[in-house]
């Protein structure tokens, strides 16, 4: 199986690298400050490192940084150390700034999203936009009555997203390809139709599904 690194230590990201644990991939944690995670890596077995050696030694890595400082980030890891290689973007472009009647507010407009700035500032790197629109408790293997929500996905390389529709099946989700980067448009909104009904009542338990007639 492929090595996976993910670059983000909060709790996206140690959600995401306990899930690849437990479905048998060799996953490692990056922070700017790995000895932070001592704690996380003892219960959890999972390797911490800074954000170039873990983009370096992965195979596949997965961004889980706050929007804001998602271009950082890679840049940090080094692109060079990430050329060619698949990146899960499961960032939102969350701004600052607190939410309007429960609505988060983005730093992007609605004809651009992070995903097609962080593929234009990294070309080398082969971005797929996925896991960004549920909260954590549910991203890996979520129970659901109803049956398996739909995992939204999309990005330039086809190969790419095929790596992703695998580990997205694996964790328990239908995936739903939307196209190219530009789909992210669409797809990173969606976290802010996701954290309404949390700001406004205090329910975080959902999830998106798509039904086909």
């Amino acid at each position: 199986m492929a090595k996976i690194g993910v670059i983000g230590s909060a709790v996206v990201g140690q959600t995401l690298a306990q899930g690849f644990k437990k479905h048998g991939y060799d996953v490692r944690i990056a922070s700017r400050t790995p000895a932070k995670l001592s704690e996380f890596c003892g219960k959890s077995g999972i390797a911490a490192g800074t954000f170039e050696d873990v983009a370096k030694w992965a195979d596949v890595v997965v961004l889980a940084v706050k929007g804001s400082i998602a271009e950082e980030a890679v840049r940090i890891a080094g692109e060079g150390n990430l050329r060619g290689k698949v990146a899960i973007d499961a960032t939102n472009p969350i701004a600052d700034a607190p939410p309007v009647d429960g609505v988060l507010q983005y730093f992007t407009g609605p004809n651009s999203s992070l995903l097609e700035h962080l593929q234009k500032a990294f070309p080398s790197v082969r971005f797929v936009k996925a896991f960004n629109s549920v909260g954590a408790a549910r991203m890996v293997n979520p129970d659901f009555t109803s049956g398996k929500p739909t995992m939204f996905y999309c990005g330039n390389d086809a190969d790419a997203k095929t790596t992703v529709a695998k580990i997205v099946g694996q964790f328990g989700w239908e995936g739903l390809d939307l196209g190219a980067a530009t789909g992210a448009r669409a797809i990173e909104p969606l976290a802010q139709l996701w954290c309404i009904p949390g700001f406004r009542e205090n329910r975080w338990t959902h999830a998106f599904k798509v039904l086909w007639q």
